[in-house]
This record gives C-alpha cells, structure tokens and sequence, in this order.
C-alpha cells in the first residue's frame, strides 16, 4: 500500500472517532471539538485527493476551514452565553433552543 491509502484509513479513523464522540457524548464542547476533528479529516482527504483532481481539491479545503472556524466561533458564543444563564454545558440538560 501506499502513502495515500494509509492517510485515506487514518483519515476514515479520525471521521469515526469524530462522529462516536458526537453521537455519544453530551458534552456541547466535546461535541464541538468532535465536530472540528471530522471537518479536519475531511481536509485531510481532499489534500490527498488533490494530488489526482488537481488544486481544486485544496480550494475546497480552504471553504471548509472556513465553515470550521465559523462554527467554532458561533457554536462557543452560544455555548458560552447558555454557560451564563444556566451553569451548565450538559446538551441534555438544557432546552433552551427547543420550541
């Protein structure tokens, strides 16, 4: 196998660690965190499929670090103002955003 295969696995690992930590943790800064580590995966992937689609893949990655840094500075505000109202960070504890 080559260079690329072993980034593709490492990478398909790092998307499944992300999405178990979303799924089983409640934990809405852990779920962040676990959101950022699959967007980062999937960078890395379109860094290792830019080598055969040409620069295009790398312009996708740069869109994604951007809805990255996005959802992290808005999901921490949200996080941060619903910290100061109820004390807590626990996503089952808390139906602030429910209707």
């Amino acid at each position: 196998m080559d260079i690329e295969t072993y980034t593709l696995i490492v990478s398909a690992l790092l998307f499944t660690i992300g999405t178990a930590g979303v799924l089983l943790r409640r934990n809405a800064i852990i779920m962040l965190m676990c959101i950022e580590l699959m967007l980062n995966s999937v960078n890395l992937t379109l860094v290792v499929f830019s080598r055969s689609l040409g620069i295009e893949a790398q312009v996708f990655v740069f869109f994604v670090m951007a809805v990255a840094t996005a959802e992290a500075a808005v999901g921490l505000a949200i996080i941060i103002a619903i910290f100061r109202h109820y004390e807590l960070v626990d996503v089952d504890r808390f139906n602030l955003l429910k209707w």
